[in-house]
């Protein structure tokens, strides 16, 4: 799938015209006050490219799953707020309750080149989750062009990711999307080799379908948290009470075999870091000890990659030149079984590799231990990076206008 070949922002004549961006405003709130604004920041490099070229900034996106109505605590009104606040000028918010109504059509048609207005909650309307054909023209009536900005949502065939891509004159790909299709895309169809991936999380069967695309493309495939237990237990080792997933052993059999056959190098934990029994609260104090992942005892259960295992991929990263990581090592929420996952992290940090972090909890335990600054790339997208990662067309990359 060639996503290289799609418009960006920069290939559209946008002066004077209407140009609905869909941004990925889906922040977290407490009290309805954000209390994470990376996506927002996120979203300014195209927002302000578009106003400084005198394009008239329709912007749009979802927040939380208020289920096809309007619900108060998802309305995007606090992050008009924080918008104004960050571009430093007025950012005029249409609180529709059907999304596209008398305020947007108002406040669009009073729109002077430069300016800003924010719809509400695309997922205020039933039809936004069914790419419904009636709210796809109700976008495209506001706009003349469309541009697509939404990566962790680009994997959504919804009406304001790819619907209204139908009825517009051009589309094209913001700043953000661009960035997660070079980044993510070079990685996966054209890496700079070796090439490393780390996979990690809790369930195997959520990582099916990249662990075998990735056997087909990487040098090295690195395998920890709780999915590393059925590899282990593929292998013939006894895993105590730990993380298993019974029906994908003989999948996992398959797979090490298959990475054998390929000359993959496919690495498992060698030492495991057991307790009794889960953390409650997760970040509670545990008892622990490491054993090798062979003699894990049948009343144990291992919640984290051992020192030895974290040297192993950390001297595995150090020679890499391109290293995509998702999913976290250990149960990382918590301080004593958070060592594994820190010790990936400080290896992606030091090497110089090109190092991309594959959204969701990965992106997280990345930026809660102080090492966002220190990797080529986080992506923004959890689902939308996986489904990236395991080959997939994500079809609000391939709704945008060729070039």
């Amino acid at each position: 799938m060639n996503l290289l070949n799609k418009k960006t922002v920069e290939d559209l004549q946008v002066k004077g015209k209407r140009v609905l961006v869909r941004c990925d405003f889906n922040v977290p709130l407490k009290n309805g006050v954000i209390t994470d604004e990376n996506r927002i920041v996120a979203a300014l490099p195209t927002i302000k490219y578009l106003m400084n070229q005198g394009a008239k900034v329709i912007l749009c996106s979802h927040l939380g799953k208020p289920k096809g109505e309007p619900k108060p605590e998802y309305s995007l009104a606090p992050v008009a707020v924080r918008l104004s606040e960050k571009l430093n000028c007025k950012v005029v918010f249409a609180a529709d309750d059907e999304v596209v109504g008398a305020n947007a059509r108002k406040a669009v048609d009073a729109m002077k080149d430069g300016e800003i207005v924010l719809l509400q909650n695309t997922r205020y309307r039933a039809e936004e989750t069914k790419n419904g054909e009636a709210f796809s023209k109700d976008l495209a009536s506001l706009c003349d062009l469309f541009v697509n900005d939404a990566f962790g949502a680009a994997h959504r065939a919804h009406c304001s990711t790819v619907g209204v891509a139908s009825f517009v004159e051009e589309s094209a790909n913001g700043y953000l999307m661009a960035k997660e299709i070079e980044f993510l895309g070079n990685a996966v169809e054209n890496p700079v080799r070796p090439f490393v991936t780390i996979l990690g999380g809790a369930k195997v069967a959520d990582k099916l379908n990249v662990i075998e695309n990735l056997l087909n493309k990487a040098d090295t495939l690195i395998i920890g948290g709780g999915m590393a237990y059925t590899f282990l237990a593929a292998k013939g080792y006894s895993v105590g009470t730990s993380l298993l997933d019974n029906e994908k052993i003989d999948y996992c059999r398959e797979m090490l075999a298959r990475a054998e056959q390929k000359g993959v190098k496919l690495l498992l934990p060698v030492d495991c870091v057991i307790s009794k029994s889960f953390p409650d609260p997760i970040d509670a104090p545990i008892d622990v000890q490491v054993v090798a992942a062979d003699a894990i005892p049948a009343d144990m259960m291992s919640l984290d990659i051992g020192p030895k295992t974290a040297q192993l991929y950390a001297n595995e990263v150090k020679s890499a030149k391109t290293v995509v990581w998702n999913g976290p090592m250990g149960v990382f929420e918590n301080p004593i079984l958070a060592k594994g996952t820190i010790a990936v992290a400080e290896a992606l940090a030091e090497t110089d590799a090109t190092t991309i972090i594959g959204g969701g909890d990965s992106a997280a335990a990345v930026n809660t231990l102080g090492f966002g600054d220190k990797m080529s790339h986080i992506s923004t997208g959890g689902g939308a990076s996986l489904e990236f990662l395991e080959g997939k067309e994500l079809p609000g990359i391939v709704a945008m206008s060729d070039k």
